[in-house]
């Protein structure tokens, strides 16, 4: 007797648009993964009935289209929960963690995170469905199938390849109707959309400071109201909160420059420095300008951070006396004042201070000091 079927691999050609996948239909479930052949951009079919609306779709006309993106729909109702995105509106709530998406088939899937319904077993991540969870596995297998053509970049998918493209190109299909800033992605476009809806759905339960974006929202909570330092240097061993932060430390220590300029052949290490290259060498973009005290600059957040020094907005409160400061940096610094913690201390003498910048000072005088004149400054 034939042992038991776990699973059949087969492949699925859409007769309309020509595009073939890999399926594989588990025994025991109606769950279907799939694997594109073709380098065109991804299309999700999870299920047996996924596929068939696959070809249903192209049998009917998109004359539904949204009129801040352009995106265009078959159907008036899918229209309608696509819109939500641009407007901010959330009408179903998640009972577990409070989350709000825009359809209840996005709160359904969503819903199979919190079950664990299809969890990772090399990790334990949970994913929202049976073809999320195949593209994840693939990160522990290492196979990267997808080559960027331009820089030799491989990827897991051919869709994350396709936005990767974008950055060579300069491509920014994704244009907001009510500013006309673009972008490369539409996730990006819907997350831009809340500037001016000012809709701001993730509030941290610590702070109450409330985020556009959960992503923000996790950084804020890993970078200010936790100690935990999970991501080491690996040549220097220094801990660091977050993955990104780990990640642009690196560059000190290879020299990476990975922004480079679409009009010439210079390279930068930090997105700012490409910025700031475009406007001044190529008049490309526009200059954030302070209306008070003229002065310029090239990324948003530096200028909101000034206009709130003009306008002397103080959101940051210490919990230890009444004092209050523009930025979560300051307020980070005065803390310090009342601890009788000291990090830092001096390579040669030892001496301890709370602050950096203060052991990097004196760290100068120490070496004159004792006759050290080729020393770097050594943090323990």
């Amino acid at each position: 007797m034939d042992p038991p079927l776990s699973a059949v691999n087969v492949v699925c050609v859409c007769t309309r648009t020509g595009n073939s996948f890999e399926v594989k239909i588990e025994a025991d479930s109606s769950d279907i993964t799939e694997h594109q052949h073709d380098d065109k951009a991804r299309t999700n079919i999870h299920t047996k009935r996924s596929l068939k609306d696959h070809k249903s779709t192209n049998d009917r006309e998109k004359q539904y289209h949204c009129t801040v993106c352009d995106k265009r729909f078959t159907t008036k109702q899918n229209l309608t929960v696509h819109s939500r995105r641009h407007t901010g509106e959330h009408l179903y709530s998640c009972s577990q963690c409070e989350k709000r998406f825009s359809s209840p088939s996005n709160l359904s899937n969503h819903k199979n995170i919190h079950t664990s319904k299809y969890k990772c077993k090399e990790c334990g991540k949970c994913c929202q469905s049976s073809c999320a969870l195949a593209i994840h596995r693939q990160s522990h297998s290492g196979q990267k199938p997808f080559e960027c053509t331009v820089c030799s970049k491989r990827f897991i998918t051919s869709g994350s390849r396709v936005i990767h493209s974008r950055i060579h190109s300069g491509e920014k299909p994704y244009k907001c109707h009510t500013c006309d800033k673009a972008f490369s992605q539409s996730g990006d476009l819907n997350s831009h959309m809340r500037v001016h809806t000012e809709d701001k759905p993730y509030k941290c339960s610590l702070c109450n400071k409330s985020f556009s974006q959960s992503g923000n929202l996790q950084t804020h909570e890993r970078r200010l109201h936790s100690n935990r330092r999970l991501y080491q240097c690996p040549y220097c061993g220094m801990m660091f909160k977050t993955n990104d932060d780990m990640g642009r430390h690196v560059r000190v220590h290879t020299g990476a420059k990975p922004h480079s300029c679409r009009h010439c052949s210079d390279r930068f290490m930090w997105s700012n420095q490409l910025k700031r290259h475009l406007l001044k060498s190529h008049n490309e973009g526009t200059w954030l300008t302070c209306g008070i005290c003229q002065k310029k600059f090239v990324r948003s957040g530096d200028f909101k951070l000034h206009l709130r020094r003009h306008e002397g907005v103080k959101p940051y409160v210490c919990s230890e006396c009444p004092k209050r400061f523009c930025t979560s940096y300051d307020l980070k610094q005065h803390l310090l004042v009342h601890s009788d913690i000291r990090s830092f201390a001096c390579g040669l003498c030892a001496k301890s201070f709370k602050c950096k910048r203060y052991v990097v000072i004196h760290f100068k005088r120490c070496a004159s000091r004792l006759g050290f004149s080729d020393l770097s400054v050594e943090i323990c």
